[in-house]
């Protein structure tokens, strides 16, 4: 009887299911990377209709350049050159709405200073960020996927409550840069440091008793003008190599700045490929010149050493291309060849700093699209005009879907890391995905003619003006 009565009780228990998977959530835009770039695209976005982005970043806070932060240093660019201003200057999250909201305009006013601190412009950045939403800390993207069919990205990320997937309908690629250390530089040492991480070994440079600084640029000559103030008060002697032919400054003339312009990065991109690969290596003083106030500085310094009896030495060498960095015992040993003369060069030092640039960062999440994306004869992906990434096929519906920022340089040339150019860059992406003007882009930014235009003879003919405004797109793919 009792096994009876359990096996009636057992018969009309229900069945355990399993619980129906949540739907992956789905968004307009993912924006991968929270610099300053990607923030702009969601600033512009936030007073669109219909323009929905979310912008992650691995990192549990907002942190720009932490390791060059140092007091004095401004901006290269203008306030002009914010989030929204060069497309929309009225926006609420222009740089001129910061001052306002915090009680700085005036004061700003009476500085008659048009470039910022960087400290002002990071706060400016954190202001912004405070008003937007749709920013996602501590956030990982370790995966994007294309689904032809479905017509979305799928997209694998690592967040505070644990793994998860989107779908997105677009991407933008906002990863930045990193550190760039040639191998000729390179050594398994703690006594080398990259300029980025400069500020966090500051006290131990000071106290070296000899520090070489190697690379050109305005990230090493504001280390050089720092280590040199300490060599005024006791500190290490100090040694500037530089590859270039001479310590060149930024060309700030107002010709020279039209190359930084949207018309020049248009026709930078129009030219073909082999061409603009020849012209960029004409560009090499836009990124390793010196803005003059740092010259000036740095040969202030200098000749305040006169009067400084038993200050450490001190070497400006221009010219020379290192050849290694080998680790000694008490530190690095530093070897190069004098490029006018051909003679090889050496000295010791107890500390190295590596001021040589960055490079673009490897896009790893995008691997499972390495197939599909359309390359050039170097490898690198065909970039269009609206800075998306062009398909191997040109009939997918991955067209026009992922778009990077400031990992195009090859495609539009000198403008393409700067602040300048955010505004408008992003202006072209969110009209491309929505397929409308929703910002009107400036047409005349430049008094120069780059290209042929009207005085052609021959040659090829001018390209169609058959596109949507303002997208960077022709009506037929």
């Amino acid at each position: 009887m009792t096994g009876e009565l359990t096996l009636t009780t057992l018969a009309t228990e229900p069945e355990p299911t399993e619980p129906e998977p949540t739907a992956p959530e789905r968004v307009s835009i993912l924006a991968i990377g929270c610099g300053p770039f990607n923030l702009s695209l969601a600033a512009l976005a936030s007073t669109v209709d219909g323009a929905d982005v979310v912008v992650v970043d691995s990192s549990d806070t907002f942190a720009w350049h932490p390791g060059l932060m140092f007091d004095d240093a401004t901006l290269q660019v203008s306030f002009l050159s914010d989030l929204v201003s060069l497309v929309d200057p009225s926006h609420p999250l222009s740089f001129l709405a910061y001052l306002a909201d915090v009680d700085r305009l005036y004061r700003f006013l009476v500085r008659e200073d048009f470039f910022p601190t960087r400290r002002e412009y990071e706060d400016y950045l954190r202001w912004a960020i405070g008003k937007l939403t749709g920013l996602r800390w501590s956030t990982t993207v370790t995966e994007v996927r294309w689904d032809e069919e479905a017509g979305h990205f799928e997209v694998d990320l690592t967040g505070p409550n644990g793994p998860s997937t989107l779908h997105a309908e677009h991407v933008v690629m906002g990863i930045g840069t990193e550190p760039a250390i040639p191998e000729s530089v390179r050594v398994d040492s703690d006594a080398l440091v990259h300029s980025s991480q400069y500020l966090y070994h500051r006290d131990t440079l000071h106290a070296a008793g000899a520090v070489t600084v190697i690379g050109s640029g305005q990230s090493g000559a504001e280390i050089v003008a720092d280590l040199l103030e300490a060599n005024l008060a006791g500190g290490p002697a100090v040694r500037w190599w530089t590859r270039t032919p001479w310590f060149a400054p930024l060309d700030f003339t107002k010709l020279s700045l039209e190359m930084t312009t949207p018309a020049y990065m248009e026709y930078f991109h129009s030219l073909p490929e082999a061409t603009r690969d020849e012209v960029r290596r004409g560009h090499w003083q836009f990124h390793k010149g010196v803005s003059e106030d740092t010259l000036a500085r740095i040969h202030d310094l200098l000749y305040r050493r006169q009067f400084v009896a038993d200050a450490a030495p001190v070497q400006l060498r221009p010219g020379v291309e290192i050849a290694s960095v080998e680790a000694t015992g008490g530190g690095l040993r530093v070897t190069g060849r004098h490029l006018d003369t051909g003679t090889t060069l050496a000295h010791d030092a107890d500390l190295v700093v590596a001021a040589t640039g960055y490079t673009e960062r490897p896009p790893a999440v995008l691997a499972p699209l390495a197939g599909i994306l359309e390359r050039d004869a170097h490898g690198r992906p065909v970039v269009l005009a609206d800075h998306s990434l062009a398909p191997a096929d040109a009939g997918s519906a991955l067209a026009h879907r992922l778009f990077v920022a400031n990992a195009e340089h090859h495609a539009f040339g000198v403008s393409a890391p700067n602040l300048d150019i955010g505004a408008v860059r992003n202006a072209k992406i969110l009209n491309s995905v929505l397929g409308r003007e929703a910002y009107r882009l400036p047409q005349r930014t430049a008094f120069i003619s780059f290209g042929p235009d009207d005085d052609m003879v021959d040659g090829p003919g001018a390209p169609s003006t058959d596109h949507l405004p303002g997208t960077g797109r022709t009506t037929t793919p």
